[in-house]
């Protein structure tokens, strides 16, 4: 087994030159990195003291990977799939649910405990203990969801892998995503935040606190423990004023939405729907 400085300089030097992945210490170097990114060994982005910082040289062996994989067929039951990719192997030993015809693909990395509904965990995604990823929700590549968290249906995490350096969606851990949620651009939800149904989150989406007297904008994070709503900002065009969409903190979570029982009806009391 190779060491992280050893495996990274392989890959930098295969993404900058496609050359040397007629090597083959080159093509063993990128399959490592995906095998120890499979099992949890290595990540995407980690979280440090000055926040979250992003390991492009994963993201450029996901990359090349798709460069040194060939098409195959692969037959689940009665499903056929014809990919680069396989499915992820070893659920069972990992204490994982995936419930059909829930997908995990390979290089993605899932925690004891965790269960996916019929949804779908993408390359390079990371999925922490305890979360749901409920019907049809959707990990992009490389989105980072922390633990107990839960994804309600529908909701979808943008997935990102060009350029190498640009931050994934991160969602920290306790957090709570409404139904049909959509967060993509690399935006942050911080912990313990809760996000009501239908709420749009890009890097430029406004996200307004509204709880004081004065608004107070954010971009690219939700606070922790933020209640938000989908919300429309008047602005005005040449032909006209429009509404815009943005986000809006209604409230910080309080310790009955903290127990997961009483989340939903806690929600309502803010008039948020779920």
């Amino acid at each position: 087994m190779s060491s992280i400085e050893a495996l990274s300089q392989k890959v930098s030097e295969a993404f900058a030159d496609r050359t040397k992945l007629k090597e083959a210490d080159s093509v063993a170097a990128v399959r490592e990195t995906l095998a120890r990114l499979d099992a949890g060994e290595l990540r995407v982005a980690e979280k440090g003291p000055e926040g979250w910082r992003v390991n492009a040289w994963v993201k450029e062996a996901i990359l090349l990977f798709f460069s040194v994989s060939e098409m195959q067929v692969m037959e689940v039951g009665p499903f056929e799939f014809h990919d680069k990719v396989p499915l992820k192997k070893g659920l069972d030993k990992a204490g994982v649910r995936v419930v059909p015809p829930g997908v995990v693909r390979y290089g993605a990395f899932v925690e004891k405990g965790a269960v996916v509904m019929p949804g779908y965990v993408n390359i390079g995604a990371r999925v922490g203990a305890g979360t749901m990823v409920d019907t049809w929700a959707t990990v992009g590549s490389c989105a980072q969801v922390g633990r107990n968290v839960h994804l309600s249906g529908g909701v979808g995490l943008g997935g990102v892998l060009e350029p190498p350096s640009a931050s994934p969606v991160i969602i920290e851990d306790g957090a709570f995503i409404g139904s049909r949620c959509i967060v993509v651009e690399g935006v942050v939800v911080e912990e313990e935040a809760v996000l009501g149904a239908n709420v749009v989150l890009t890097s430029s989406t406004q996200i307004i606190d509204v709880t004081g007297p004065q608004e107070r904008v954010y971009k690219g994070r939700v606070p922790a423990r933020s209640v938000v709503i989908p919300g429309m900002r008047e602005k005005e065009y040449p032909s006209g004023k429009y509404g815009v969409p943005c986000a809006l903190i209604i409230g910080q979570r309080t310790k009955s939405t903290d127990q997961k029982t009483s989340l939903n009806s806690a929600l309502r009391d803010f008039g948020v729907a779920v």
